[in-house]
């Protein structure tokens, strides 16, 4: 699997959305987007790195730790990645405590370089999670259970879960791949300071799931109170993984704001 994969259907001046994952154990960019990436494949030319500390990019993350850092260390790739492909401006989707955060950092230090960005179930402005999920009870067991609280309803997703449960076991087994998502959720009394939402102007749409199991749609509420230029939509019978379990509404959804 490559550090980021590309879908360029149609040339010359598409808008370039970058998808950026969320942030569970053993998670990585192509499982994360695969129920709607293709959907947007016709009109964006779509770029889906795996974030640092994730799938492909484990390798070189120590040293990083809490959120804050980690959001920050992010952004940075992100804008590496878009210099690198010669991007002057991009729209984001950003899932989560990994990707809507990574989102919110890039906005905050290169604000010229977004056009419009979507975030999911809080962009990780909560608190933090009271255990670490998996890992200390490193078994398939435990990754479907921890996998299963992000949908609204198991039963409707059994196969996929199923699936998943195998692909990011073996990914959240990988050297480095531990050490690593516990950093990202130390509480670190130190490092950068927290992002000033107020100073964000770009578009936000915040999309929350009201059935979310792992982030309380007060979460998304705040977040939207703080940035200037933010509105929030709450998909019904959706859990955390809204483009899961509501792709039609989430792609509809996300690509009215874009165009707007």
């Amino acid at each position: 699997m490559s550090a980021i994969s590309e879908d360029v259907a149609r040339t010359g001046a598409s808008p370039t959305l970058v998808l950026l994952h969320g942030g569970g154990p053993g998670v990585d960019a192509e499982s994360n987007w695969a129920s709607v990436r293709s959907r947007f494949a016709d009109e964006f030319r779509c770029l889906a790195p795996d974030l640092l500390g994730f799938g492909t990019q484990v390798a070189g993350s120590a040293g990083i730790d809490g959120p804050r850092a980690w959001a920050m260390a992010r952004a940075r790739q992100v804008l590496g990645i878009l210099d690198r492909h010669g991007l002057d401006r991009v729209h984001l989707v950003g899932n989560s405590a990994a990707g809507g955060a990574a989102a919110l950092a890039l906005m905050s230090v290169a604000p010229d370089r977004i056009e419009r960005a979507v975030v999911m179930g809080g962009a990780g402005t909560g608190p933090l999670p009271p255990a670490v999920p998996f890992y200390d009870d490193p078994t398939k067991t435990s990754m479907r259970a921890t996998l299963s609280r992000l949908v609204a309803d198991e039963s409707v997703h059994g196969e996929l879960l199923d699936n998943l449960a195998d692909i990011r076991l073996r990914q959240a087994l990988r050297p480095g791949a531990e050490s690593a998502f516990r950093s990202m959720l130390a509480d670190v009394v130190d490092g950068p300071p927290p992002i000033d939402l107020t100073k964000i102007v770009n578009p936000v749409l915040a999309l929350h799931g009201e059935c979310d199991r792992v982030s309380q749609i007060k979460v998304s509420e705040r977040l939207v109170e703080d940035l200037p230029n933010a509105r929030l939509e709450v998909v019904a019978g959706a859990g955390h993984w809204i483009h899961v379990d509501r792709p039609d509404e989430f792609c509809s959804l996300v690509g009215e704001f874009l165009r707007a």
